[in-house]
């Protein structure tokens, strides 16, 4: 937090209609928080290509001591990398615009006043001990800048619990104490989105019989908290989605000497799908080959679809752990739309194995051998690499 103080004389006030007084902050990012005389003003961040930017705003001063204080909110920098010390953030420079007196500049003053973090921060209020050390007002005005606290049960069963962020704009969020992240609502992709909205909460950071406290500390104004709400992610719904023009995956090629090769003989394009631990495939609920649409949970079939598609899926992996089917159009005995490039769309439902357990935990185990071998094989393979470049090395010195 950067303050200052800078006294107005009256006479240099404005007093043509129209005519305002502008506040210019430049800073080289992430985001900045404004404020004049204890009012908000506004903020404003830079962007994915441009981190700097220029905050310009109308400001309402009076006549006497005036006092600017400025959150400068620093996030992302590099933790390592060459010249770090030459990576900068923060307000740069601040001017004021309007005068009667002309443009004043409040840069190279010795005035300001600095101040790192945030006293609810240094006071813990998101832990159940800090949070009695503050007041909490209900239903409050929800002003930029300010704490949120709550309590909610945990839900049932043992899915994956996430929270929803919508209706807020930037900040932290707590559960009982332990911080699950940071959130950016506001800073939208080029899709008119957040890159983000659901934050994972691990069971273990929940209480089984009490109830846990959230903790949310906003940045923005003006947020809709009742837009808020928790979704419990379904982990036993597998999709994959290839089209047949998809080249190869980089796990079937090998370094080879100086060339790069097939690592097995069946090197046609697979859509592969498994399980987690302990479950297998017990249905098959969506299975196209031709021109689905949409995207896992909600795909569409389109005009296309072979006539086989789930029946050759289901042939390939109920009761199975994990299956990969050849995305060719021989495979599904495919013969329309020949103009078309095809995808195959699977949608498919894991449950927990019945029956012998220990048999069960064999077969995880004899798969999890499986991927360990592939690892072998694939660290053998950089151990042969490194040593041919050492070999191709030394014959160069020699030479």
């Amino acid at each position: 937090m950067n303050e200052y103080s800078i006294k107005i004389k009256e006479d240099d006030l404005p007093d043509k209609k129209g005519v305002k007084t502008i506040l210019r902050v430049a800073s080289l990012g992430h985001a900045a928080i404004v404020y004049v005389n204890g009012e908000y003003v506004g903020n404003k961040h830079g962007s994915h290509e441009m981190k700097s930017f220029v905050f310009k705003k109308p400001v309402k001063l009076k006549p006497g001591d005036n006092h600017i204080s400025i959150l400068g909110v620093l996030t992302g920098f590099p933790d390592s990398g060459s010249y770090m010390e030459k990576r900068f953030a923060g307000p740069r420079g601040a001017s004021i615009k309007g005068l009667k007196s002309g443009e004043r500049d409040l840069t190279e003053n010795n005035h300001w006043g600095h101040l790192a973090g945030l006293e609810g921060e240094k006071k813990e209020v998101y832990t159940e001990q800090g949070s009695k050390k503050v007041k909490w007002v209900k239903n409050g005005e929800r002003k930029p800048l300010t704490w949120y606290k709550t309590y909610f049960e945990t839900p049932e069963g043992e899915n994956t619990v996430a929270i929803r962020m919508n209706g807020m704009g930037k900040g932290l969020i707590w559960v009982n104490g332990i911080g699950i992240g940071r959130y950016w609502m506001s800073f939208l992709s080029p899709t008119g989105q957040p890159t983000q909205s659901e934050y994972h909460i691990p069971r273990t950071f929940m209480k089984k019989k009490e109830k846990n406290m959230l903790v949310i500390f906003e940045e923005e104004p003006g947020v809709k908290l009742e837009a808020i709400d928790f979704v419990l992610v379904n982990r036993d719904t597998i999709c994959s989605f290839v089209e047949e023009n998809y080249p190869a995956s980089v796990k079937y090629w090998k370094r080879q000497g100086p060339n790069i090769v097939p690592r097995n003989k069946d090197m046609r394009l697979k859509s592969l799908i498994k399980c987690p631990p302990g479950k297998q495939i017990v249905s098959v609920e969506f299975a196209s080959f031709g021109d689905p649409t949409g995207t896992c949970g909600n795909f569409t079939m389109g005009k296309c679809s072979a006539s086989k598609s789930k029946e050759v899926v289901e042939k390939k992996c109920l009761g199975k752990s994990r299956c990969s089917i050849v995305v060719e159009r021989e495979t599904f005995e495919d013969k329309k739309c020949q103009d078309i490039v095809k995808t195959l769309a699977v949608q498919v439902k894991c449950e927990k194995k019945q029956g012998n357990e220990q048999k069960h935990k064999r077969e995880d185990a004899e798969e999890e051998d499986d991927d360990e071998e592939e690892e072998e094989e694939k660290e053998k393979e950089r151990e042969g690499n490194n040593q041919d470049l050492k070999d191709r090395v030394k014959r160069k010195q020699d030479r």
